[in-house]
């Protein structure tokens, strides 16, 4: 029998202006890295980000109520950082990273060891591109 050699993999070149949008979008949001990096490893339902709960876990910085955890998820999804579990019965309230998530949060890990905070300017961009949708990079 052949023993089969794990192919190396490569890392997606994603276009600047995608990282710098996603990566704007991670920082003006009130999430940690440890949920990312939990979300590297496992799904993370959307219930333990929720309240105190996600204080507990060192994934929010303070209490955040379900809507506008949900809100920010799905707004991550929008920028590709994020995706939904599925299971047999179809979509989950659960979430992991994406590839472009990885590099984010892989970069972010060996650098600071945290997301950095945003900037008045990532703020505004952030805005613009979420709640107007004008296409800023």
């Amino acid at each position: 029998m052949t023993a089969v050699q794990p192919q190396k993999t490569h890392r997606i070149a994603y276009p600047e202006g995608t990282l710098k949008r996603a990566a704007r979008g991670m920082k003006c949001l009130p999430f940690k890295l440890e949920l990312f990096v939990t979300m590297r490893d496992r799904s993370v339902p959307l219930l333990a980000i929720v309240d105190s709960v996600g204080v507990e876990n060192n994934y929010t910085r303070s209490p955040v109520n379900e809507r506008s955890v949900e809100n920010s998820l799905l707004w991550l999804i929008q920028l590709g950082v994020l995706r939904r579990e599925v299971d047999g019965q179809g979509i989950t309230d659960s979430f992991r990273l994406t590839p472009l998530g990885r590099q984010l949060v892989a970069g972010w890990e060996q650098s600071e060891g945290s997301i950095p905070p945003p900037s008045w300017g990532d703020r505004l961009y952030n805005f613009l591109n979420r709640w107007v949708r004008f296409p800023i990079f």
